[in-house]
């Protein structure tokens, strides 16, 4: 199943950069330049302007899995399949994109904050849970408790990660980590800093290592 074979590759790459810019050349860049770092999936927000057009874009290219994210309707979802992305991914619980996204045999992560809302999220279909926004609710120590609790759900923290904590997310019971800010740096990007994201990106990358 493509499914499946989509979760056990985010399992492996752990790392799904955010990608969220004002302009959609700013998105590209970043693409590009983590595609350079090692980066090999990336999840673009349909808050860029002209999204699908650039889901469309990359998801044509067979060295990268590119998902969408901020997905909050079905008509979202079907554009986006419609685009290629391989997984979608909200911040909150949509209950009908599960059964959109299984129809075309493509995963879909719900986002929840609190175990009733992870406990939903599973009921509605969700293939893994977007933990959301992490830094706000507790860290790493707060996935740490909800993965004990839901030891057989996949949890995927993201919102306000920072690199230095990516190892502790791992070891709390992360499936992957969501990162976002850090990387698609639009100022450093702007600025055409691009040697400085490359080496931030192979940085985040290394911490992976050991999982």
């Amino acid at each position: 199943m493509a499914l499946n074979s989509v979760l056990k590759r985010l399992r492996k790459l752990r790392i799904i950069p955010v990608v969220r810019a004002s302009k959609p050349e700013i998105a590209e860049t970043a693409i590009e330049w983590l595609t350079d770092a090692g980066f090999r999936t990336f999840e673009i927000t349909l808050t860029i302007p002209d999204a699908f057009e650039l889901i469309t874009q990359y998801a044509s290219r067979k060295d990268l899995l590119i998902g969408a994210g901020t997905v909050t309707s079905a008509e979202q979802a079907e554009c986006c399949l419609d685009s290629g992305a391989k997984y979608l991914v909200s911040p909150c619980i949509v209950t009908e994109l599960p059964g959109i996204s299984h129809q075309n045999d493509v995963p879909c992560f719900l986002g929840a904050m609190t175990p009733t809302e992870v406990q939903s999220a599973v009921i509605a279909g969700a293939d893994a849970v977007k933990i959301f926004p992490i830094n706000l609710l507790g860290g790493a120590s707060y996935l740490k408790a909800l993965s004990s609790v839901f030891p057989q759900v996949h949890l995927i923290p993201t919102g306000g990660v920072k690199s230095d904590d990516i190892s502790q997310y791992l070891e709390h019971g992360a499936m992957c980590v969501g990162l976002g800010g850090e990387l698609v740096n639009e100022g450093l990007i702007l600025d055409g800093q691009r040697e400085t994201i490359i080496q931030l990106g192979k940085q985040v990358l290394q911490q992976t290592a050991a999982f």
